[in-house]
């Protein structure tokens, strides 16, 4: 078992507070630590969805998965005792994102792909980010300032 810690930074321009709706789907690279392959397609996790572990008493896990070159069965669950954070780091700094326990596999990249949320300035809340591709760019109202994010990036470290 090991523990991943995936860490995110971005520059924000005019906004803070920057995290996935409650009900986000994320899209993970996923390799497997038997063969070492990696599939050759993102995977998901969602934090409200739970699977039944094969051949265990009631564990269960947000992700369960075979390894299409080995077909070694491993799983990933979301740790709860460390909720996701919002970031609002200063640019260009890495911040602690959210932590999974894996067994037999390892997360190694992470696509940002779906709707996220922050704050402007002034409190408005931007609930439709799409960070798809990479950045996002609205007009604060309130505060007559341009808002964005640029220069998502990811990694994942051993926690």
């Amino acid at each position: 078992m090991v523990r991943l810690l995936l860490s995110i930074k971005a520059e924000l321009e005019n906004v803070t507070d920057l995290e996935p709706l409650d009900d986000f789907t994320f899209f993970f690279q996923v390799k497997c630590n038997s063969c070492h392959e990696t599939h050759d397609k993102s995977v998901t996790l969602n934090r409200h969805e739970e699977f039944e572990l094969p051949g265990s008493k009631g564990n269960t896990a947000n992700f369960v998965w075979r390894c299409k070159f080995c077909k070694r069965e491993s799983s990933a669950k979301f740790e709860d005792s460390y909720a996701i954070r919002p970031y609002d780091a200063e640019n260009g700094q890495f911040a602690p994102f959210l932590k999974i326990e894996c067994r037999g596999l390892e997360f190694i990249g992470f696509d940002p792909q779906g709707v996220w949320k922050c704050k402007g300035t002034t409190g408005a809340i931007f609930p439709e980010v799409d960070l798809t591709e990479g950045e996002w760019n609205d007009y604060d109202e309130k505060a007559a300032l341009p808002v964005g994010i640029s220069k998502f990036e990811s990694r994942w470290t051993k926690a």
